[in-house]
């Protein structure tokens, strides 16, 4: 890995991504934190990253899983894909990510099954959970990152009805200081739902 961020800590900073005006993201440093934390990865382990966006997260969970582990990143923006490519080349892990260009659900038939799947809000959301469940081993783990409230209300509704279990929903709400020449000024950020569950024994 390249000497942008040497921890195994997650929650690289914001400012050490590359960026587009085009493309949403990087998903936040204490949201990404909390992501890969609800995550539960190890060392070698299989990682589905749907959304890639800018990614933040692609970068986060191949910190984590390692070399001898693997992250595929899917997002159906041209520009979003060349994104993550350039950030995945920036950290030197691109021997751990595979980055693809294509729409969730029917872009992740290619991919083999993971330990967790990590999923960025969407519209059909409902279409990507069930084709995640097929996607994750016994006691993977999914984890949602939703801005809206619906969305996670709907993430929660469907991994209920696919025999999800231990399903967790936590809400994020950070605010960043910045220096003023008065002292530190507090700025909100959006507030973001994760949801996270574990695929039931009993699934398919």
């Amino acid at each position: 890995m390249a000497n942008i961020w040497n921890y195994k800590t997650p929650g690289v900073p914001d400012e050490c991504f590359f960026v587009d005006e085009n493309v949403p993201g990087p998903t936040k440093e204490e949201v990404r934190v909390l992501t890969i934390s609800k995550s539960r990865l190890n060392e070698g382990d299989v990682v589905i990253d749907v959304g890639c966006g800018t990614g933040g997260l692609t970068v986060e969970a191949a910190i984590q899983v390692g070399i001898h582990g693997k992250v595929y990143a899917l997002d159906a923006d041209v520009a979003a894909v060349n994104l993550t490519q350039r950030n995945v080349e920036k950290f030197g892990i691109k021997d751990t990510v595979v980055v693809k260009l294509g729409k969730a659900p029917e872009g992740l038939a290619d991919f083999p099954v993971a330990d967790a799947v990590l999923v960025g809000g969407t519209a059909n959301l409902r279409e990507i959970l069930r084709v995640v469940q097929n996607k994750l081993k016994q006691n993977g783990r999914v984890v949602v990152n939703a801005i809206l409230l619906e969305t996670a209300t709907t993430a929660v509704d469907e991994l209920r009805n696919l025999g999800f279990r231990n399903i967790d929903v936590t809400n994020v709400s950070v605010s960043k200081g910045r220096q003023v020449e008065s002292g530190t000024m507090m700025l909100a950020r959006n507030p973001i739902s994760i949801v996270s569950a574990l695929k039931s024994l009993g699934g398919m």
